[in-house]
């Protein structure tokens, strides 16, 4: 490798996409997460800057952000709110780095449930600590790139997304406690696990709906939790929950908050039984827990639609398949199926194709495997740091 070559290596971040198993709408109130990093791409190219300015730069939108270093305009609903939220989180705690060109490149798919904006997030703040010799904890840097979305960006997520996208670990899942954010990285290849792998199919579809549902769901998920921690003082919140408790404050929430509520909590049970699962290399069992996720999802919380349920329904009849859900936000985007690995090209095809006969819309499907997250594979993470 030539020193030009070396140079631009130090100089670029790649941070995975993430596709959720288990845990869905679970990580604002306390609960249990189980997300893995998956093999797409958002590189992060940053060289010193010849002026006093801040430059940010993607080949997959037009234009370019300049702030002067001293610029602290706000939010103007482009990409480029991402990499610059970082940017205004990392100022805020200390860390000005030199002027910069940041030019960020890739491959996840915008808008379908994998969580391009964390992986921007934390490839562009990786790239900024390493031009500003900075460092910072995988916990930092999850929790940083979370404010920057919700600050800057104003949106209202949880921390899984940066979190598993900046310290997942190749052929494991990550069951993260969102309250104290430790976690235990769980074997995918271990037993009958080891005979599977992961397609993730994008519906192509996002309904209009999904902002201001997202944020209302989340409002009825918290009236329900102030009920139950107001009845019950010992609870600190939804993760601590039980359905029993749950049931001491029906009417005193609306029957929407008892539903979501009631979703959470056994969502946050079938992440322990899954880890469980896990452990002992049962792939039936958690395929089973995932489908149960997808039930409650469509039922409870209410954040599925007839492509995703389709697209589900249509898995389970197929050879091979163990367990299907929807995974991310909702209202479209993507589902994620447990399959036997000699089965995912065929049972991927046959999806593609019976969604396009049923809706007329061309599916994209990924056979993934678990991959390491951006801190490990660029060097930042060694080892293993959970509770």
């Amino acid at each position: 490798m030539t020193s030009s070559q070396t140079a631009s290596s130090r100089n670029q971040i790649t941070a995975p996409a993430r596709v959720n198993l288990l845990g869905e709408h679970t990580d604002y109130t306390g609960g249990f997460v189980l997300p893995i990093a998956i093999p797409f791409q958002t590189r992060a190219t940053i060289q010193p800057g010849a002026s006093r300015q801040y430059r940010f730069r993607s080949d997959q939108f037009p234009g370019e952000r300049i702030l002067t270093l001293d610029d602290r305009e706000g939010r103007e609903n482009l990409w480029s709110d991402y990499p610059v939220g970082v940017l205004r989180e990392l100022q805020k705690i200390g860390i000005s780095p030199p002027p910069f060109t940041l030019e960020l490149t890739g491959n996840v798919p915008f808008g379908a449930g994998l969580s391009s904006s964390a992986s921007i997030e934390v490839a562009s703040c990786l790239a900024i600590l390493r031009l500003a010799r900075e460092t910072l904890t995988p916990q930092q840097v999850a929790q940083l790139c979370q404010r920057a979305e919700n600050i800057y960006v104003q949106s209202p997520c949880g921390i899984m997304d940066q979190f598993v996208i900046a310290s997942g670990r190749a052929n494991h899942a990550l069951m993260l406690n969102t309250r104290d954010l430790t976690y235990q990285c769980l074997p995918m290849n271990r037993g009958t696990l080891d005979d599977t792998c992961i397609v993730v199919c994008n519906s192509m579809v996002k309904h209009s709906v999904a902002a201001g549902e997202y944020g209302t769901r989340r409002l009825e998920s918290e009236q329900a939790q102030a009920a139950i921690c107001a009845a019950h003082p010992a609870i600190r919140d939804l993760g601590d929950a039980t359905i029993g408790m749950l049931n001491t404050v029906a009417d005193r929430i609306s029957a929407n908050a008892y539903k979501r509520a009631h979703h959470i909590i056994t969502e946050n049970g079938r992440v322990l039984q899954a880890k469980d699962a896990m452990e002992h290399g049962d792939a039936q069992t958690l395929g089973e827990l995932m489908t149960a996720a997808h039930a409650s999802e469509r039922d409870d919380f209410e954040c599925s639609c007839d492509e995703i349920d389709f697209l589900v329904e249509t898995a389970l009849e197929l050879p091979g398949c163990l367990g299907a859900r929807l995974t991310g936000g909702g209202f479209g985007g993507c589902t994620v199926n447990l399959v036997s690995r000699d089965h995912s090209q065929s049972l991927a095809a046959a999806l593609r194709r019976q969604y396009l006969d049923r809706w007329g819309i061309e599916a994209q499907t990924y056979v993934c495997e678990a991959v390491d997250g951006a801190m490990r594979s660029n060097g930042f993470l060694e080892g293993d740091h959970h509770g």
